[in-house]
């Protein structure tokens, strides 16, 4: 579990200014802001785009672009479950469908409670063991209900 700072417009200015002058600004900012708060506040995109000179248009569409990104903070733990097709030849898709039937939420929700955030990732590389996906950054690979009903009751503390 990450533990993020709560957002102030003033620690993201300094994060802003500590990486405006590189090339290519825009990614390295919405990372490191990400970083420090869990998500792209609405209010850090007028940051940013002043301070490297691009629209908020610009910026909103990077934010909106990559998947990485969120536009509000995760839960307190993160299940990227992998999507792509090894995992779905070896039942991925089902699992992970019955899995958020479950919880009662949709691919990039939280669970009401806010313990767990399941995303969708497009391969891990854990082909071999697949289906796999990623726990707060640690791999588990051949996941079945089984397996993701222990992570669930993980997240929850139970």
């Amino acid at each position: 579990m990450t533990t993020f700072t709560p957002w102030t417009s003033d620690r993201a200015r300094e994060i802003v200014a500590t990486h405006a002058r590189l090339d290519g600004a825009a990614l390295p900012i919405l990372h490191a802001l990400q970083r420090e708060f869990g998500h792209i506040p609405d209010e850090a995109i007028p940051l940013v785009a002043e301070a490297i000179n691009l629209s908020r248009a610009e910026i909103h569409g990077i934010v909106t672009f990559y998947h990485d990104f969120r536009r509000q903070p995760a839960g307190h733990h993160v299940l990227k479950l992998c999507r792509a097709e090894a995992c779905q030849s070896m039942n991925g898709a089902v699992v992970a469908q019955e899995f958020l039937a479950t919880l009662g939420i949709g691919w990039g929700e939280t669970t009401p409670d806010g313990s767990l955030t399941v995303e969708g990732v497009y391969c891990l590389g854990l082909c071999a063991c697949a289906p796999s996906a990623l726990y707060d950054g640690e791999p588990i690979g051949r996941l079945d209900p089984g397996a993701l009903d222990a992570v669930a009751r993980e997240a929850r503390g139970l």
